[in-house]
């Protein structure tokens, strides 16, 4: 099905929406959204009251918000888009990983059914973008995997890396110098939460190099999403 003509600002909505739920069992509330699309919680306000009357949004009085079915299904389309357009820019374009999200916001907007449908193709159906995150398939079917953020791990525990936020550009530029990225083992070796900290040992996919250590504050940790063993 394709998407039916809404605005961007529906758009981003209903994919903040879905987003945020994506990886978290917190409900959405209007602060979140304000918060993740940089406008004023009165805003928020009176475009989730139009989305409401759209049919894409459920919000419970001072309560959380919620997407329809229907506006579940055109969020992931969104996401699919979005997803889709950031493995482009950086397999077929030279994009590096921290340099996509913005890129993908504009382009989500504009490009066709029919263009998004030859990207998936030419990559040969991706079903996880360049930081991890699954892509939904044409059926907007798709698979989270089972991770848990590095900063809720205890000494012991080890996995690989199965996704990486986006949140932080910085986190992510500093994550590429060091060569840390999908599919590395880990394992955690020790926490100091006084002082905001741990040390893992890692080393990256497809490589029989020896562990290293790498100490890493526990905001950067929480960005790093692990399947563990």
């Amino acid at each position: 099905m394709n998407t039916p003509q809404l605005t961007s600002v529906a758009q981003d909505y209903i994919k903040v929406v879905w987003s945020l739920q994506e990886w978290s069992d917190q409900p959405v509330s209007t602060k979140d959204l304000a918060d993740r699309l940089g406008v004023g919680t009165s805003t928020v306000s009176e475009t989730v009251r139009r989305l409401v009357s759209q049919g894409l949004l459920d919000h419970e009085r001072y309560g959380a918000i919620h997407l329809t079915e229907l506006g579940h299904r055109q969020a992931l389309e969104m996401v699919r888009r979005h997803r889709l357009i950031e493995t482009f820019l950086v397999q077929e374009l030279g994009y590096t990983w921290d340099e996509v999200h913005d890129e993908a916001e504009v382009l989500e907007h504009a490009v066709s059914d029919l263009m998004v449908d030859r990207i998936d193709t030419r990559l040969g159906h991706p079903t996880r973008d360049p930081h991890g995150d699954p892509i939904p398939s044409k059926d907007l079917t798709y698979a989270t995997p089972e991770a848990y953020t590095l900063a809720v791990l205890e000494p012991g525990a080890r996995g690989t890396v199965a996704r990486i936020s986006d949140e932080d550009p910085d986190v992510l530029r500093y994550f590429a110098d060091l060569g840390f990225g999908l599919d590395a083992h880990v394992r955690i070796v020790s926490r100091t939460q006084a002082v905001g900290v741990m040390d893992i040992m890692w080393r990256p996919a497809l490589s029989e190099v020896p562990d290293q250590l790498l100490t890493l504050g526990l905001l950067a940790a929480d960005a790093v999403w692990i399947v563990t063993q």
